[in-house]
């Protein structure tokens, strides 16, 4: 039975895509400092990757796979924790790979491309315009060497847009559901025009559950559903679709600079992994 080690179990992506692998009949090891939201099917160990340990591979029972979620203020893009962090990111894979894990998949995220307009391949040169992009980046830099001279595959899943049925988490969509909960009428937001890829949360738990159990296909890989569209027809959507009564207040708040009028990923390499 394949092992898959999750660190940043209990978070919103991470709790998911933990369900989905113990659904697959993987065997979990959820790794986090806290655990309410994990799936009780999974092992779980206790795990500050923030600190130091001489071999994290042992301390986790030498898992096949590692799928390295673990992350602080994703949702903050100019948080001064993610440069901060960085180092300890890569000092915690790198003590993985050189004590003997063989497989390292690290969740990226759209935003290590910075402004482009278009549809975002592997080859896709990045610019990214915040903490959170940059320091991913220099992430997947990092990991792609390191794991170069240890012999084991690296796999960098790129997220773009997500959303979800449930008020957890931190995305827009979590927010209009909070607000309306509130009582409020009215969100305020931007125009609203800017094209996106959009994916639904468990549609990105099982993509990236896919990933993680198989070896052909490596590098990067972006999990998301290969179509832009509209911020305000998604958030439209899912309003109607959710019965919410709230309406949107557009144009409240300024469209960020830093933010492409159309982006979307190249979804091949997830349609094969996926057999479609």
């Amino acid at each position: 039975m394949m092992t898959v080690l999750v660190t940043g179990a209990n978070g919103y992506i991470g709790s998911k895509t933990v369900s989905v692998l113990c659904e697959k009949g993987v065997k979990v090891i959820a790794a986090d400092v806290a655990f309410q939201n994990v799936d009780k099917r999974a092992m779980q160990i206790y795990a500050d990757i923030l600190t130091e340990r001489d071999d994290w591979y042992s301390y986790f029972k030498q898992p096949d796979v590692c799928l390295h979620m673990a992350w602080r203020d994703g949702f903050i893009h100019n948080s001064t924790k993610h440069m901060g962090d960085l180092s300890t990111h890569y000092r915690f894979l790198h003590n993985l790979a050189a004590n003997g894990m063989k497989q390292i998949a690290v969740m990226g995220t759209m935003h290590e491309i910075g402004y482009f307009e278009g549809k975002v391949d592997e080859n896709t040169p990045c610019n990214p315009q915040s903490n959170y992009g940059i320091a991913k980046n220099a992430l997947r830099q990092a990991t792609e060497q390191l794991c170069k001279e240890n012999s084991c595959i690296f796999q960098w899943l790129r997220a773009y847009y997500i959303f979800g049925n449930d008020d957890t988490g931190n995305s827009v969509f979590c927010k209009i559901r909070q607000a309306a909960r509130r009582g409020e009428k009215t969100f305020p937001f931007t125009s609203g025009k800017n094209e996106y890829d959009f994916i639904h949360i468990d549609e990105l738990a099982r993509q990236i559950a896919a990933c993680v159990t198989q070896k052909e296909v490596k590098g990067i890989i972006n999990v998301c559903s290969g179509k832009p569209v509209s911020l305000a027809r998604q958030i439209e959507g899912y309003i109607k679709e959710n019965g919410l009564p709230i309406a949107l207040d557009y144009g409240k708040y300024p469209d960020r600079a830093y933010d492409s009028p159309c982006i979307y990923g190249d979804n091949t390499k997830i349609k094969r992994i996926l057999g479609l």
